[in-house]
């Protein structure tokens, strides 16, 4: 019995499937399954039904207790040796919702000093939805993640760190006199918006505050990334709901913001990562410093 087959056998019921499970080990699905059977054979045992959807037998869910804990003792020697070697390496892999990286929000310099400091670590990023972000988070495919987040309640497992709160609000054309200074939410429901993608932080809180006031959103256009909903709004194609703009903002892109009232909204980025499983040493170490760095540049916009 070998550790790699501990894990195959682990990632296979997690996944739930054989050919998912060799995806995301980048392993053949062949070879993958080879090795499950040469697993099931060492045992005396099989370890999984195969249907549509593979699932555990009662032994193997009895089975899979002991491969998880062998897994993380594994885990935990190693980042014990490394710790006491004050050698971080690896790889860490980070999340990163659109358009997020700015200069208020400078993760690439973040990351940069963090390989120029520890060069045997390698990094990965990939910028995708809130949504997916936290499903990959929750799968073991990511290790930190700059998220919006939705309104929804978070799972138990995962902390948060809030870097950055702002208001939500509508956004007209610059000779659009059609709407005083403020909008009520409920008003909206008559109005074509223009919108970020599902899945994403601004657009959950929306469409949850759409909800709560018992209506479904009329979305005209959707983008993902916000300067491009100001430029459509600003050719009249209807409202934009965006973070907070400041006046000279709105005027380069050629609009005029209107306060969401009746409820005021906010739209929150959030620094997010497990809690409830072991972290590698280079993983907390560069959470640590995502946390310092965004955290100094955080606000809390009207």
């Amino acid at each position: 019995m070998e550790l790699r087959q501990l894990r195959y056998f682990v990632t296979v019921v997690e996944e739930a499937n054989f050919t998912r499970a060799a995806a995301r080990l980048h392993l053949a699905q062949p070879g993958l399954s080879a090795q499950i059977r040469q697993l099931e054979r060492e045992l005396g045992q099989q370890l999984l039904d195969r249907g549509r959807t593979v699932t555990p037998t009662e032994i193997g869910t009895a089975v899979l207790e002991h491969a998880r804990a062998a897994l993380a003792a594994t885990e935990r020697i190693t980042d014990t040796v490394d710790e006491f070697a004050g050698l971080l390496r690896g790889h860490v892999r980070v999340g990163l919702i659109s358009g997020a990286a700015t200069e208020e929000l400078n993760v690439a310099t973040v990351l940069a000093d963090f390989h120029d400091d520890h060069p045997e670590v390698g990094i990965s990023l990939t910028e995708d939805t809130s949504e997916r972000m936290l499903a990959a988070l929750g799968r073991g495919e990511l290790d930190v993640a700059l998220i919006g987040m939705t309104g929804a309640a978070m799972d138990s497992g995962i902390g948060v760190d809030v870097v950055l709160e702002t208001a939500v609000v509508a956004a007209v054309a610059a000779d659009d006199r059609t709407h005083g200074d403020d909008i009520p939410l409920n008003d909206l429901r008559d109005h074509p918006l223009i919108c970020l993608p599902r899945g994403t932080g601004l657009r959950g809180v929306f469409e949850r505050s759409c909800a709560a006031a018992g209506f479904e959103p009329n979305v005209a256009f959707e983008a993902a990334a916000p300067p491009l909903l100001l430029q459509l709004a600003a050719h009249g194609l209807g409202i934009a709901v965006v973070p907070g703009l400041t006046p000279d903002e709105a005027a380069a892109f050629g609009v005029r913001t209107v306060r969401i009232t009746e409820p005021e909204l906010r739209g929150r980025l959030a620094l997010v990562w497990r809690t409830d499983r072991p972290a590698g040493p280079a993983a907390k170490v560069l959470l640590g410093q995502l946390r310092i760095a965004l955290g100094r540049k955080a606000k809390h916009s009207p």
